[in-house]
This record gives structure tokens, C-alpha cells and sequence, in this order.
């Protein structure tokens, strides 16, 4: 018999937020995967999860793959976690859950913490229909990325970095227009958890004047649709 590889989400910021069955998961695990085996001890320490802890991360995923193929074709059953929500969500996950689908492995992925999805939601932007654009190219490709963004009319989701956000916050001003509404979340789930909401220029300002400091999401509302010709037609 198979094993079964399991993506197993991780709190974000409070630890509470780990589900039931995330736990009985992690703990009915023969080896939990870990992008940082630092950062995952403390939460299977406050759970109680003793299981075997091994890294895997974007640096040795590729040379690691195939071995723990072979430990799930033996019948074991492997846990996947990065340092925080969703591995795969911009965190290492992707490369092993293909490995695992195309050998005929059951990737069984539970539902559960991520930072994009709270962000989003929060925001008062619209979020019923989104894209998700995760950590921007810090240099080539970055300004054609944005431009090819400009026209788009769903909600935009991006990941940034504290050192990085007022250039970014820049360039959107830059590329979609001042007045674009935006909502930038900031330590979801943890104690000085906030959002900023404004329109760009606004919410530029406030990182301009307060250094930022922590995890950031940002939400950019998408451009404003044309009427559908019927719509048009009626007000005529």
C-alpha cells in the first residue's frame, strides 16, 4: 500500500488558528516535512507533536524529491509544512506535490491558514473575483509585469516585503493612477495586526511617514469595467 503525502497549512500568526485536524494529521505522520525545522519545533512543541522533522525547502527540494517518493511508495505517510499557511502559496510545496501527483501518490491537501485570503476579504475591495500575484519580480521583468496589470478589472493580491513596500506602493502609483483604492494588511493574525485603506496616494503617505515594519499584504482594486453594451444601451 501507498502512503499519502498531506499539505498541511500553519498558522500565520496566532497559533490558535491551527485546525483540529491539522494536528491529528501532524501527529499520525511517519516524517513531517519543515521549510525551516526552527520555526515549525515551536508549533509541534506547543501541540505536542513529536513525530520525525526533516527540511525541505527551495534549496534541496529538487535533490529531495525523489527520495521521499520512495518513502511514500513504501507505504509511509509524509506531512508537508512551511513556516507559515498554505505550502505552495509563494512557499515551497509545489515541485513535491507534481512529483507525488504524476507517480500516482494521493496529495491530500487540507484546508487552512493562509495570509492572502483574510487580507482580501477585510479589505472592503471587491473579492469575488481576485488574482493572486503573490511576490513581484524585484528586478527583471517587474515593470512589464505591473504594466500588463494595469488594465486588469479583478481585485489584485500582492505579497511584499517591509523593506520593499513604499518603492512598490511608488510603482503602483506610477503604473495605476494615484486614486486607486488599496488596503495593505499588515501582521495578519498577530497582535499589532492592522490595515491601512485609502487610495494609493493616501495609504503611500501613511507607509511614508510610518516606517513599516512586519508582513504585508496588499489589495489593489482592479480597473473600473466598461459597461456591457446591453447596460449602455439601456440608458440611453
Amino acid at each position: 500500500m501507498k502512503g499519502k503525502l498531506y499539505i498541511v497549512p500553519t498558522p500565520v500568526g496566532n497559533l490558535e488558528d491551527m485546525s483540529f485536524r491539522a494536528v491529528s494529521v501532524l501527529k499520525d505522520a511517519d516524517l513531517i516535512l519543515a521549510e525551516d525545522t526552527r520555526t515549525s519545533s515551536v508549533l509541534l512543541r506547543h501541540y505536542g507533536i513529536t513525530g520525525q522533522l526533516q527540511s525541505h525547502h527551495k534549496f534541496n527540494e529538487h535533490q529531495s524529491t525523489d527520495r521521499i517518493k520512495e518513502i511514500i511508495l513504501a507505504g509511509k505517510n509524509v506531512a508537508l509544512v512551511s513556516d507559515a499557511g498554505t505550502p505552495g502559496i509563494s512557499d515551497p510545496g509545489f515541485f513535491l506535490s507534481r512529483a507525488c501527483a504524476e507517480e500516482g501518490i494521493e496529495v491530500i491537501t487540507l484546508p487552512g491558514a493562509t495570509a492572502c485570503i483574510p487580507a482580501l476579504v477585510s479589505s472592503g475591495l471587491p473579492c469575488d473575483r481576485f488574482c493572486f500575484e503573490g511576490f513581484l519580480p524585484q528586478k527583471k521583468g517587474r515593470t512589464a509585469l505591473l504594466q500588463s496589470l494595469s488594465g486588469e478589472s479583478r481585485t489584485m493580491v500582492f505579497y511584499e516585503s517591509p523593506y520593499r513596500l513604499v518603492r512598490t506602493l511608488e510603482q503602483f502609483v506610477e503604473v495605476f493612477g494615484a486614486e486607486r483604492r488599496c488596503s495593505v494588511a499588515r501582521e495578519i493574525s498577530k497582535i499589532h495586526e492592522e490595515h491601512c485603506r485609502g487610495t494609493l496616494a493616501e495609504v503611500l503617505e501613511h507607509f511614508r511617514e510610518t516606517e513599516p515594519k512586519g508582513e504585508f499584504v496588499i489589495v489593489l482594486a482592479g480597473a473600473e469595467r466598461e459597461p456591457r453594451a446591453e447596460h449602455r444601451n439601456k440608458y440611453k
